[in-house]
């Protein structure tokens, strides 16, 4: 079970390899709401992406494992994603000289796809999300083979749970802390940084209501599994169930929150026009739930929001600019 030990680990086998994204803001936001609210700048990564922390901290495990160990050593890894961890394990695996393959659905956004085979994976697409999951199941039980996930691996979380510790380890303190949540590899590594420095400050994720797995297996106490990848802009969060490792995280957060097409498309907007960032829906639907949990707040209240990754192909930023959002103000639009 990944704790903060594993996450100290983590930052000590990745760095020199990812960044330390900067934290920022905007000035004329945090002045019509009235509250601070922070931005961690995952847009900014290598590859752009948080994703690059859980699959280089995964890769750099097994080079430790094989040197350790011979018989360990990986001859090849293979992942599944639909777009930023491939990205990460294809980058990490280059970083170590290792041979990769990515499993990869055909709706992927194509700027993700291509820039996962610009860093040497060999990809392979399928229809489905659940074939492109039994396809690299099966890869993984070839000799020397190992299967990196997106989400249910420690070291995945404990890579993703480096971002949030670059942040309060410096000496910041929040009310609360927004990310968003697909398999829920970052908030699961959110939750335990937290909760180590703070049992203070509430941890809250956020999906699309039309991916809303997560919080209605937290709701139900089971897991929800969907059937078709959902057809939301959050590609990000486009996973079909969570699992029982980030499960017993989501578990223990202070809330979940989901956020309706409309209003992802809205903070996108904004928050590219504020931030003068390249921001991911996925990203973006957070403020939509910050938003939400400030109508019930009585006081100035200081947030760290998680900005999961900056990748967007030509055809998502049509469907986001398609209508101007910038004409409705934040305080007209929610009060």
């Amino acid at each position: 079970m990944v704790n903060y030990q594993s996450i100290l680990e983590a930052q000590n086998r990745i760095q020199g390899h990812i960044k330390c994204t900067p934290i920022v803001s905007s000035s004329l936001l945090n002045q019509w709401l009235g509250h601070t609210i922070l931005f961690k700048a995952e847009c900014l990564q290598k590859i752009g992406a948080f994703k690059a922390r859980g699959g280089c901290n995964a890769v750099a495990s097994l080079v430790e494992k094989g040197q350790k160990d011979p018989a360990l050593t990986p001859k090849k890894v293979v992942a599944n994603s639909s777009g930023n961890h491939a990205q990460a394990v294809a980058w990490a695996a280059r970083q170590y000289q290792i041979p990769a393959t990515i499993y990869m659905p055909s709706s992927v956004s194509k700027v993700k796809a291509q820039a996962t085979a610009s860093y040497g994976a060999q990809t392979v697409f399928a229809d489905h999300r659940a074939d492109v999951d039994a396809q690299v199941e099966a890869a993984s039980h070839e000799p020397g083979t190992y299967w990196v996930p997106p989400y249910d691996h420690d070291d995945v979380i404990a890579g993703q749970g480096t971002a949030v510790a670059e942040v309060l380890q410096s000496g910041e303190q929040f009310d609360a802390i927004f990310t968003p949540c697909g398999g829920g590899g970052l908030i699961s590594g959110s939750l335990v940084v937290s909760r180590h420095f703070s049992n203070s400050t509430q941890v809250f994720a956020v999906e699309p209501r039309l991916g809303n797995d997560a919080l209605r297996s937290r709701k139900t106490g089971v897991i929800q599994k969907l059937s078709n990848a959902p057809d939301t802009l959050a590609d990000g969060a486009r996973t079909l169930s969570i699992s029982e490792r980030t499960f017993h995280f989501i578990k223990q957060l202070d809330g979940f929150y989901d956020v309706e097409e409309a209003d992802i498309i809205y903070w996108t907007q904004w928050l590219t026009h504020l931030l003068k960032l390249s921001i991911e829906p996925t990203s973006a639907m957070c403020m939509d739930a910050v938003m939400q949990w400030l109508r019930t707040q009585s006081s100035p209240r200081r947030i760290l929001v998680v900005l999961s990754g900056g990748n967007l192909d030509h055809g998502t930023r049509q469907k986001i600019w398609y209508e101007d959002q910038l004409s409705i103000l934040p305080m007209e639009k929610f009060g």
